[in-house]
């Protein structure tokens, strides 16, 4: 596969940057992870090329300065309730579906920016009733992504009618844009989406905001977390769970602390903090390992400067790895598991371990560790294509350009 990012094939109508854009977020955003970060991004590349972006999304989040937030009403019996793959989700969902209707009075989108599939299902008849092209924005495959959380089972009876739900969803998108060249693949082949309306707009990141340290200050950070002058630093940012490779990467850490004491690993995100702190202590790995707990995407430039080298144990095969290229950009040599979108975001320049097997994954960050040159080579790599493939005022003409395009035919 070539490594190198997609470009627009389709050399149709200009981008133009008048759209009022109406995203659908079917999730509590801001939440400093995941899709949060890709819808977070999206919104600040369009803005500055001169689209104005309202966002509608669940109750709970974090607001930030300068984004346009419509929220739904609360459940009151779930008024702090951490969203996932829950039956919950269609109390949320009926409610944004509300919102959103009220939204489209008010903002008279010409395009409505429909992040995952609720909020495709939420969006297309919206688009219909009021005749605006919708874009649906999907970062992988939602059954996919439920067995991932063990919401469903792959052998179970919901499996087939979700599975086919996704199928209705992804068929009646009029345009898609996914994160993954793989992700598009899978559109195609599992799912009988025609190629003609996909598009691959990668996660990006911003180089400037993400961005090497000079190794003094990153000495003063240390000190901070109070990790010891001796250690190779191992850094891990984003979310804490089982499906994220969490449970693998405290494995491997034990089987690395059991033959050397030069490591020392930072783990930041949430949620179950406390879990896998009592995962460490049993491990015996505490005095090697800090948790830094949830993480304001504002600070994570600082805490990745923590690291000689980054990981990502990601699990899932058809999610986006937004995080790597936070890694890349920060200079950070990184391993992760070899699944067909690590690849895409690293090529060449990624160390990959086997995927789902932890004693790989120790293997390879020993490598690292003992490599210094090795480390610095590939960090500097892994710069250069972040600035070079993945800036944000390339992906934000390239949504653009897809705006036009459905405009044009839509009108």
């Amino acid at each position: 596969m070539d490594n190198d990012l997609p470009t627009a094939s389709r050399q149709q109508p200009k981008a133009t940057a008048n759209h009022r854009v109406l995203m659908i977020a079917p999730t509590s955003f801001f939440a400093d992870y995941g899709c949060h970060v890709r819808i977070l991004e999206e919104t600040r590349a369009l803005e500055r090329l001169g689209c104005r972006v309202t966002i509608c999304t669940y109750f709970n989040g974090r607001d930030l300065p300068g984004i346009e937030t419509l929220r739904t009403m609360s459940i009151p019996w779930r008024e702090h309730y951490e969203v996932g793959s829950s039956r919950h989700k269609i109390g949320f969902d009926a409610l944004l579906l509300l919102r959103t209707f009220g939204a489209m009075w008010r903002v008279r989108p010409t395009i409505i920016h429909a992040h995952l599939h609720e909020g495709a299902l939420i969006g297309y008849p919206l688009a219909r009733l009021w005749r605006v092209p919708m874009v649906f924005d999907l970062q992988g495959s939602a059954t996919s992504e439920m067995v991932d959380h063990h919401f469903l089972r792959a052998d179970g009876p919901l499996y087939g009618p979700m599975r086919r739900l996704e199928r209705l969803i992804d068929r009646l998108a009029p345009r898609i844009m996914t994160s993954s060249a793989h992700v598009a693949e899978l559109l195609v082949r599992d799912f009988g989406c025609p190629p003609h309306k996909i598009d691959c707009v990668p996660d990006f990141v911003d180089t400037e905001v993400f961005r090497p340290y000079d190794p003094a200050e990153v000495q003063r950070l240390r000190h901070a977390w109070g990790i010891p002058r001796d250690r190779t630093v191992v850094v891990y940012l984003g979310k804490l769970a089982a499906y994220q490779g969490t449970d693998h990467l405290l494995q491997a850490a034990s089987l690395l602390c059991r033959t050397r004491s030069d490591l020392h690993f930072v783990i930041g995100g949430y949620p179950f903090v406390d879990h896998y702190e009592h995962m460490a202590r049993d491990l015996g790995i505490a005095s090697h390992v800090t948790f830094t707990g949830r993480v304001r995407y504002e600070d994570a430039p600082r805490l990745l400067a923590l690291g000689d080298i980054a990981v990502s144990p990601k699990l899932s095969r058809t999610e986006g790895a937004g995080k790597l290229l936070n890694y890349m950009a920060v200079g950070l040599p990184t391993v992760a598991y070899d699944t067909e979108v690590s690849h895409e975001y690293l090529a060449e320049h990624g160390v990959y371990a086997q995927r789902a097997d932890s004693q790989d994954l120790a293997r390879r960050l020993a490598e690292l560790a003992d490599d210094a040159p090795r480390r610095v080579a590939l960090g500097a790599a892994l710069r250069t294509r972040a600035e070079r493939c993945f800036s944000s005022e390339a992906a934000g003409r390239r949504i653009l350009d897809i705006y036009a395009q459905v405009s044009g035919a839509r009108r």
